[in-house]
């Protein structure tokens, strides 16, 4: 499965490692990209991933606000 979100908040790399490094700690979840310049974030797994379980970990990163995109 693929889904991708907004984020918003972001303003640089550490921002984008940060969102990166907590949703891919997420169990279940095969790859996390996120792009800065769309402020997208894809997240590929085999099995759905809760959306609540990706919101914590993009509040984990920081001071981000995910969505649906």
């Amino acid at each position: 499965m693929i889904n991708t979100y907004s984020v918003r908040g972001m303003s640089c790399e550490h921002c984008v490692h940060a969102v990166t490094e907590e949703v891919s700690a997420i169990p279940g979840v095969e790859a996390a990209a996120v792009d800065l310049e769309a402020g997208s974030l894809t997240v590929t797994s085999e099995q759905p991933i809760d959306f609540t379980l990706i919101e914590a970990a993009v509040d984990e990163a920081g001071d981000y606000t995910v969505s649906a995109a």
